[in-house]
């Protein structure tokens, strides 16, 4: 008896943890190349929706960039339209908030 409880005890943790990482494997980062075609800075320069054309597919992709060094880089125009961009995001909620926002020769 104590050996089936053992075994469905076990089980029972291993399908806790098989869901736990099936929910992280939910939010991946997605890796893109591409040229700014639109900078749009929030008024209070907290945000700044940047749209991107993917240099694989040439779709347009609306990129939500929050982190403050990357912000500076807009307002000091170190990032402009037309420079190519390497960037990492999530897709969460149907909006593409940005984890890692680089030109591709290097800032």
């Amino acid at each position: 008896m104590k050996k089936a409880v053992s075994v469905l005890v076990m089980v029972a943790v291993m399908a806790m943890g098989l869901f736990s990482f099936s929910s992280i494997a939910n939010a991946e980062e997605i890796k893109m190349v591409g040229v700014v075609t639109k900078i749009e800075l929030a008024k209070d320069g907290k945000s700044a929706t940047v749209t991107l054309k993917d240099n694989k597919t040439g779709e347009p992709a609306a990129i939500i960039v929050t982190d403050e060094l990357t912000l500076d880089k807009f307002k000091d125009h170190r990032i402009v339209e037309g420079d190519e961009i390497r960037c990492k995001f999530e897709e969460v909620g149907g909006k593409k908030g940005s984890k890692l926002f680089r030109k591709t020769a290097g800032c």
